[in-house]
């Protein structure tokens, strides 16, 4: 028994990496789309294909949480402390004030809307810090069920790619400068490659400031998980708030700060990242039914609005400020 255990979960790992590996290939032919939500996508035909592919193909077990897991832990390499200092008071301004209303502002409205608290705190959370990854982690302090994570992972997908078209275009109608329209992006886009897209449509020196104001957000995964945990209400939960991945972000990010690590190093991390973090979202995809998803729920893509344009207008009025 033990034996076909161990061959069904090496079974599903080789094939959540093989989908993962597709998925940043496709990524490099349409960039728009990241290889996570490619590998997502993937995994929900995969999951809603005829019974003999989804039977074969359908991942498993523990080893697709483990992969998350290591995926949002190894985030952290990317992430130096002194990039976050060198943004100065005004980008950590933006940060703050941005993350701390769109999460609190969003947990706000999702009780006005009566929504399941655990549905709440993950679009929260994934339109507050960094889309897929923070949703993967607070998905598991809440233990949120597949179904709400798979709506949460196509709203932040949504809504975050509106906002790829419409933070450019909005930057120049109200004329902001270069520098504000690329903080305005890293400050209010969901996803990582989703702040590089709209960047890129801003302009050349657009990117480096926006992903860095991105990263910061990022930084902030850690508290709001924290506070996810603690909001649920269950006391083991509460005594030790940060799940042991969450914690390895942490030291993950000193270890960055520190240098130790040489460019060649932090190139080969940042794939086996992306390769992770890719493999668990075409594992998580293969547990999700379109029928469970589609019509997607009033209250929730309501929620979904409310945080986009809280995250949206209060950083804009940041950077008009501030900036």
């Amino acid at each position: 028994m033990e034996n076909k255990i161990s061959a069904r979960a090496v079974a599903t790992i080789a094939t959540s990496l093989v989908a993962a590996v597709i998925s940043i290939k496709l990524s490099s032919f349409i960039p728009l789309i990241g290889p996570l939500l490619w590998a997502l996508i993937i995994g929900v035909v995969v999951a809603n294909s005829p019974e003999p592919i989804s039977g074969r193909l359908r991942t498993t077990g523990g080893g697709v949480k483990m992969m998350l897991r290591l995926g949002v832990a190894m985030i952290g390499l990317e992430l130096s402390l002194f990039d976050l200092l060198a943004l100065g008071v005004p980008g950590l301004a933006v940060i703050l004030a941005t993350v701390t209303a769109t999460y609190f502002g969003t947990v706000w409205l999702g009780r006005i809307l009566r929504l399941d608290s655990g549905l709440v705190q993950l679009i929260a959370g994934g339109f507050a810090i960094c889309g897929a990854a923070a949703i993967v982690a607070i998905s598991e302090t809440v233990r949120a069920n597949r179904r709400d994570v798979g709506l949460a992972l196509a709203l932040v997908t949504l809504f975050g790619s509106l906002m790829i078209i419409l933070i450019p275009a909005s930057s120049r109608a109200l004329g902001l400068s270069t520098e504000q329209a690329a903080v305005w992006a890293g400050a209010s886009i969901h996803e990582v490659a989703q702040v590089v897209a709209a960047a890129s449509l801003i302009g050349t020196a657009a990117l480096a400031p926006a992903i860095t104001i991105k990263l910061g957000r990022v930084l902030l995964l850690a508290p709001v998980v924290a506070f996810a945990g603690r909001s649920r209400g269950d006391a083991e939960r509460s005594a030790s708030p940060l799940p042991w991945f969450v914690t390895s972000f942490l030291v993950a990010v000193v270890i960055a700060t520190t240098g130790v690590l040489p460019p060649a190093v932090l190139r080969v991390t940042d794939l086996i990242t992306v390769l992770l973090l890719a493999a668990g979202m075409f594992g998580l995809g293969t547990g999700i039914a379109v029928k469970d998803l589609w019509p997607i729920p009033k209250s929730a893509l309501a929620l979904s609005v409310g945080a986009t344009a809280i995250a949206a207008g209060v950083s804009l009025v940041c950077v008009v400020t501030l900036v």
